[in-house]
Order: C-alpha cells, then sequence, then structure tokens
C-alpha cells in the first residue's frame, strides 16, 4: 500500500496519527512519506505561514523551506512529546516567525507603502459609497471617527489590528477595544 494510499484510505504509519508515521518513514528516507505529508497538509500550512508573513511568494519560500527541515529533522520528532502533526505545524510556524525576524532589516519596499496608503482610501471610499439612507452607514456615522476608521481599515481593508495601531497612532490594546466596542455598539444599532 502507498503512503498517499494509507492516507485516503484512514490506515497510518502509526496508529491514529498517520504524520508520525510519516515522520518515521521519513527518517529512514522514504520520500513517498515526506510526499504524502504534503499533499496532505501543504494548503493549510501554506495559510499559516501566509498569515505570518503576510506575502504569499514569502509564505511559499517558507513553506518549501519548512519541508526541506521536516525531511531533514525527521529523525528527531518524538511522538512521546506531541502529535506529528503539531511538529510539522510548529516547523512552519518557526520558520515563518524567523522570516519575519530575517526581513525586520530589509528596507520596506515602496509598492508596499502605496499599498498600505491604498488600503486606508478603499476604507473611506468604502464609507463614502454607502447611501445615505443606508442604516450602516447611519450606525457607522454614529461612531467616533477614529472608531469607524478602525473597523473601517479592519474589516473593509482587511488590515490586522497592530497595522491599524499603527496607521491611527494609538495602542493596540486600545485598537482592539474600539473595535470590539464598535462592533457592538454597531449590532445593537441595526437590530
Amino acid at each position: 500500500m502507498t503512503v498517499d494510499h494509507q492516507f485516503q484510505a484512514g490506515a497510518s504509519y502509526a496508529g491514529a496519527d498517520p504524520i508520525s508515521g510519516a515522520l518515521a518513514a521519513c527518517a529512514n528516507g522514504d520520500r513517498a512519506a515526506l510526499r504524502a505529508i504534503y499533499d496532505r497538509e501543504a494548503s493549510t500550512l501554506l495559510g499559516v505561514a501566509t498569515r505570518i508573513v503576510r506575502r504569499r511568494e514569502l509564505a511559499e519560500e517558507v513553506l518549501q523551506d519548512a519541508f526541506v527541515q521536516i525531511w531533514r529533522r525527521a529523525s528527531s520528532f518524538d511522538p512521546a512529546l506531541g502529535s506529528g502533526r503539531a511538529w510539522v505545524y510548529a516547523v512552519v510556524r518557526n520558520r515563518a516567525l524567523n522570516q519575519l525576524r530575517d526581513d525586520r532589516h530589509m528596507p520596506v519596499d515602496d509598492r508596499e507603502l502605496e499599498s498600505f496608503s491604498a488600503r486606508d482610501d478603499e476604507a473611506d471610499d468604502a464609507f463614502e459609497r454607502l447611501a445615505e439612507s443606508d442604516a450602516l452607514k447611519r450606525c457607522l456615522g454614529g461612531l467616533d471617527p477614529l472608531r469607524r476608521k478602525a473597523v473601517l481599515l479592519a474589516y473593509v481593508s482587511g488590515m490586522t489590528h497592530g497595522e491599524i495601531a499603527g496607521k491611527l497612532g494609538a495602542p493596540l490594546g486600545t485598537v482592539k477595544a474600539w473595535i470590539r466596542r464598535s462592533l457592538l455598539s454597531l449590532r445593537a444599532c441595526l437590530s
């Protein structure tokens, strides 16, 4: 039975945790086991890496580096310390965090700054495009301007709380509280 077939059929290398068994097979030089881990988890792992590094092309590099590390270090996996899946996700997460640390010292690309500014304009435009008779516009208009801006940046532009805090020059905890309270106010206003 092939590695892929084992995953699809529900069989595993090592009981209920097929990733642990596949890691053991990787440690013994079984490339098909690495491919099986990749086929099973890569799309989700790419999502994890993308959420951390925020750029798809960089996340793809992180994932490639992580799978090289998984191949080389598979023998260091200890199933007594946790599941194989958790170990694989930790490798990807750590590679992504290392990438962020490495990138801190790199100059910022002007296109990224333009994109950041465009996302700000996008939030303002979305509010202005709402019809005057729209209940959402009325409710958003009732919010403090900074709180409204925080909500729009989060939900229209997709900015993180940290990005919003930097953009608005406010502490991170304050921005989180603004957004949470504003959403509660909007929910009450719209109901």
